[in-house]
């Protein structure tokens, strides 16, 4: 696997090494030893999927501490742009982002670490997506920024107007009238 290191300490994008010849493809999709090598010991102990369709956008959700959640995210059926959130209070990168297009082509996987707010837009007609998280879900911890924020400058790459959203995700604060419960 190769790590690629993002403008942000911490926020990594993750590529495969894959393995091509006429009868399609292998890789390794998780190797918790080269992980450890590569990244830091973090044990994932929930896997989740979901399904959605062009225009749908999740989140930008995290969950509040003692909760809190590494993630690591990929798209294995489809087209998705997958967004990070700096919401550390004190962090020198707070409110900036990172952005990756993620897709079944690509293979690519994106770690998020505690402290960042988590999002994806679905970009082709349907998508699949996975992620392992480091902490169990606890729906008393839930917390969300607008994933409609535009002070955040994301490019989400679909009408925005246009999105699907659920009504939670409605709900969210701005990141301005945000109290973030994250210090580094």
């Amino acid at each position: 696997m190769e790590i690629i290191k993002t403008n942000i300490d911490g926020v990594l994008i993750i590529e495969p090494r894959l393995f091509k010849d006429e009868r399609g493809y292998f890789f390794e999709s998780w190797s918790k030893r080269e992980f450890e090598e590569k990244v830091g010991n973090i044990e994932f102990v929930q896997d989740n999927e979901s399904k959605s369709s062009y225009g749908v956008m999740r989140g930008l959700h995290f969950q509040r501490p003692p909760f809190t959640q590494s993630k690591l995210v990929r798209c294995v059926r489809g087209r998705v742009l997958d967004v990070a959130v700096d919401i550390r209070k004190g962090s020198k990168t707070y409110g900036q982002h990172v952005a990756v297009e993620l897709t079944e082509d690509n293979h690519r996987q994106f770690f998020i670490p505690k402290g960042f707010a988590h999002g994806f837009a679905v970009l082709s007609e349907t998508a699949v997506f996975q992620y392992k998280c480091d902490n169990f879900y606890h729906p008393e911890a839930d917390g969300g920024i607008s994933i409609t924020d535009e002070s955040l400058g994301i490019d989400w790459k679909i009408p925005v107007k246009e999105a699907i959203l659920s009504e939670k995700d409605t709900k969210h604060p701005l990141l301005k009238d945000f109290e973030t419960p994250f210090e580094l």
